[in-house]
């Protein structure tokens, strides 16, 4: 009786210790398990090679093929090539290319065809085939302006950051790679995509006239132009890019006084089409009516 009752107290004690272990050691057992179910899914996976890619890469290699197909041959290299320079400036949205943009937009044309001939409506039919027609090259073009800002914006920033770069003792590509490092933003990938470039071996004029190309915005032009020249005549680029960061920013100044210049005569058009008429109703529509009545 008594070794049971050993027994017994042993059981009930190694049950509290065990308690209080897994109570101490829970999030680390959860952990444990976690990782033990990841190798088993990776191994899974890793016997299926085809299941690790994600569902819509694996659809869009099935389907861009045949996009790519047809669009060469309903679409003509010149129209490529200026759907292709506006999708650079736009900054290739979604990762689309010229082929992919342009048989997108006659799909999405056909579409809006299908339901405007279902809606037998005369008028609907005309705007959907104005929104096909417009929307796309309209949705484009918003992206470049868009982008093209962001850029202007950021453009001092980028110059300070290589110009300390530069007087810190680092070269010129040195101190665009540690912009690459340090931001991000449409002006950092076109720099980033310029670093490529004279890393494959292109001269770094050459790299930057594209990118000039590519961006056509007036501010970043005139700073690569002033890069490119300076480099040409072996001129001290650090006072280029001190001189430039300062007319950048005098231009960023000129165009908000520019702005603020602008906004009383855009505030005179709502003014005089929806309060100033109102306010004449009020003022006036009481003398009316009285005028009305005597009448």
């Amino acid at each position: 009786m008594e070794a049971v009752l050993i027994l017994l107290v042993v059981a009930f004690v190694a049950s509290i210790i065990m308690a209080i272990i897994l109570i101490v050691k829970r999030e680390r057992l959860l952990v444990l398990h976690r990782l033990e179910e990841a190798v088993y899914i990776e191994n899974e996976v890793v016997g299926h090679p085809v299941l690790a890619v994600p569902f819509r890469i694996r659809m869009a290699g099935l389907i861009l093929p045949w996009i790519q197909k047809i669009s060469n041959r309903v679409v003509s290299n010149n129209k490529k090539e200026v759907y292709e320079h506006r999708l650079a400036q736009a900054g290739h949205p979604w990762g689309m290319n010229a082929a992919n943009f342009i048989i997108g937009k006659y799909i999405l044309i056909l579409l809006l065809l299908f339901f405007g001939i279902i809606s037998r409506n005369p008028t609907v039919l005309l705007m959907l085939l104005a929104i096909g027609l417009f929307f796309p090259d309209l949705f484009l073009k918003t992206n470049v302006k868009k982008r093209k800002e962001v850029m202007v914006k950021s453009l001092p920033d980028v110059l300070d950051l290589i110009s300390v770069s530069v007087e810190a003792g680092l070269g010129f590509d040195a101190a665009l790679q540690k912009v690459v490092e340090k931001t991000s933003g449409p002006l950092t990938q076109e720099f980033e995509q310029a670093l490529n470039e004279i890393n494959m071996g292109k001269s770094r004029r050459e790299a930057l006239r594209d990118m000039a190309d590519r961006v056509q915005v007036d501010d970043i032009t005139t700073f690569l132009g002033s890069v490119i020249q300076a480099d040409q005549l072996g001129v001290s680029i650090t006072n280029v890019l001190k001189i430039q960061s300062k007319q950048v920013r005098n231009n960023r100044r000129m165009k908000a006084e520019e702005a603020a210049q602008k906004a009383p005569i855009k505030m005179l058009i709502p003014l005089v089409v929806f309060i100033f008429p109102t306010l004449l109703i009020v003022l006036l529509g009481p003398a009316i009516l009285s005028l009305i009545d005597n009448l």
